[in-house]
């Protein structure tokens, strides 16, 4: 796996993006110059220089130093918001598809009226009804996408529950809870990965639709999609102040997708065989 890895420049490029913003989220106090979150009006709107490499926003504050930190903001909401929906989506996905009845036709049911409506609007609907806040950012991401990792799941286990070793586990009398453990999740452990990678791009993406909208963190706080959101007023004037959260977050989200999409390419032919 990691040669074919190695082997595909599609999965590098991917790679080399993910490490290079996850390096940026963990070393930002070290390699920003100025803290994030000091204002000085005196010093708005500066031109790039060597002490603001990337020159001021409309509050004086360092640009380079709020691009770095946003880093570490979106991937901070982005990572935990991934974990809930891989954990509500291999709970909930193996015990439809083993289980199958009354039950998975009720999950499935309320989970296809979840994908019938747009991730975005339910995540914007649960914000506007619990307010603003960290906390309810992540539980309105995850309600808005845990029909769509279910379904997944559901759709893998079911497959696998058709083949040769699924039938003789049965047989031999393995339970459901070992038939989960032991057989389905390591089988479909690296194709849930696929998702889990491109499932950080539309994580970050979301988030930072938030903040554009308003409806994301705490006015002020350096983030991608807030920076955006505030560089609107000076969209003529300062067009860069714009340009480079978006860059950030095209970078972020390029690199987990290439990286997914690499690793479905290169799991394909596997599944093909089986």
């Amino acid at each position: 796996m990691l040669r074919k890895i190695w082997k595909t420049p599609q999965a590098v490029i991917g790679l080399a993006l993910i490490v290079l913003i996850c390096a940026v989220a963990v070393l930002a106090p070290i390699l920003a110059p100025h803290s994030p979150d000091t204002v000085n009006p005196l010093l708005k709107y500066q031109a790039p220089s060597a002490d603001y490499p990337l020159g001021t926003d409309q509050l004086g504050r360092c640009e380079l130093s709020r691009l770095l930190y946003g880093a570490r903001a979106s991937l901070g909401l982005a990572l935990p918001i991934l974990i809930l929906l891989g954990g509500i989506g291999l709970i909930l996905g193996m015990m439809t598809a083993c289980t199958g009845g009354w039950f998975d036709r009720i999950m499935t049911g309320i989970s296809q009226v979840f994908i019938a409506f747009p991730t975005l609007i339910i995540a914007v609907a649960i914000i506007g009804a619990l307010g603003n806040g960290l906390q309810n950012i992540i539980w309105a991401v995850v309600i808005s996408m845990w029909a769509r990792f279910m379904q997944l799941i559901r759709t893998y286990a079911k497959t696998e529950l058709g083949r040769d070793y699924i039938i003789a586990a049965r047989v031999s009398g393995c339970g459901i809870w070992q038939l989960i453990v032991h057989h389905l999740i390591p089988n479909i452990l690296l194709q849930f990965l696929v998702y889990f990678s491109t499932g950080v791009a539309s994580a970050i993406l979301t988030v930072s639709s938030f903040s554009f909208l308003g409806l994301g963190l705490p006015s002020g706080t350096a983030e991608w999609g807030a920076m955006l959101e505030e560089a609107r007023v000076a969209l003529y004037s300062h067009p860069e102040l714009l340009i480079y959260p978006g860059i950030c977050i095209f970078i972020a989200a390029a690199g987990f997708n290439l990286f997914g999409e690499a690793l479905r390419d290169i799991l394909q032919p596997q599944e093909d065989v089986l």
